[in-house]
């Protein structure tokens, strides 16, 4: 039998092994019309490409997949490569609980050798799924696919894009989908501002990807801009706190979407937001419970001490008001 016969059979082989926990011998060459002789062959052939394939003697006996030490490939017949699409789409929109990117990067894979029928049919399931967005601002599952795929091919790509009372248009390079607490996000540079840019995906309207390719540059990276960006960057004022406290801990109490945090060895950490009014920040910090120290900007440390001096003022020991006596 020639190679490609031979990589058909054993890929039948490999499909047949996860199907049910246990296959003899014998059964495996009826089904491959081959020998068992050629079975085992067949079964070194797959140990060699990292698949854990068990064999036991006896009652009962027989080849058996394992787990390895690797993933390897996986084989899906076209039922399950639906089920597998459509469940990534849920977790892609957040309702995976700490998920992240992980279902739409393992999607943007299965996209790449999905066959065309079954996109059509993925794409009209996925219409259906009503718990597509939760936990997150709701999105287009289709606008994240193009935008994914711009990604992954280095293409750019086009949307219409609030700015003041109108919606532009914004021609990007697009890296990365960033996946917060709340929303999605584009990371993209954007070709007619010369800079690197964070869009909200659920803002974009009118998504499309082009058929030019860019050369990637230099980039910052994705999932930090973005985060300071959202805490940040978007707000008239900032500041930056040294507080007291692990990096691990802060960011439990803290949402992401709220503000950035920074190790700074293994008990301290800097804590970098934004706000169109300091004085929440300063209060948000304040109520985390951990010592702390204003790091930016430089009048925000006398804002604190004034805001102290009204605290020590409103808890000084009064006299004790008189008995009001009953009639």
């Amino acid at each position: 039998m020639d190679e490609r016969g031979t990589t058909e059979r054993v890929l039948t082989l490999l499909a047949l092994l996860q199907q049910r926990p246990v296959w003899t011998g014998p059964e495996l060459a009826d089904r491959l019309g081959v020998t068992p002789r050629t079975v085992r062959r067949d079964v070194e052939r797959l140990r060699m490409l990292g698949y854990a394939v068990h064999a036991s003697q006896g009652v009962g006996g027989g080849y058996q997949l394992g787990p390895g030490q690797d993933l390897p490939p996986l084989l899906f017949d076209d039922e399950e490569a639906i089920a597998t699409a459509i469940s990534l789409l849920v977790g892609a929109g957040g309702a995976v609980a700490g998920a992240g990117d992980a279902p739409l990067r393992a999607l943007t894979k299965l996209d790449r050798v999905l066959p065309t029928r079954l996109r059509r049919e993925v794409r009209a399931l996925s219409d259906s799924v009503d718990s597509f967005g939760t936990g997150r601002t709701p999105v287009d599952p289709e606008v994240l696919m193009t935008l994914a795929r711009a990604c992954r091919d280095e293409v750019e790509a086009g949307f219409d894009y609030p700015s003041g009372s109108e919606a532009r248009r914004r021609r990007v390079e697009p890296y990365r989908l960033v996946a917060s607490d709340r929303r999605w996000y584009l990371f993209a540079y954007d070709l007619d501002r010369d800079d690197w840019r964070t869009f909200r995906v659920d803002r974009m309207t009118v998504v499309s990807a082009r058929a030019w390719r860019f050369h990637p540059r230099a980039a910052p990276d994705a999932a930090t801009y973005v985060q300071e960006g959202v805490a940040s960057r978007v707000y008239p004022h900032q500041a930056r706190f040294l507080v007291h406290a692990s990096a691990d801990t802060v960011r439990k109490q803290i949402s992401a979407s709220a503000a950035a945090v920074r190790p700074r060895g293994d008990r301290r950490c800097e804590v970098l937001s934004g706000a169109a009014n300091l004085d929440a920040v300063l209060m948000h910090v304040l109520l985390l419970g951990h010592d702390f120290q204003v790091l930016d900007p430089p009048e925000l440390a006398g804002r604190c001490r004034a805001l102290a001096n009204k605290l020590l003022s409103a808890g000084a020991t009064n006299s004790p008001m008189p008995d009001i006596q009953q009639p």
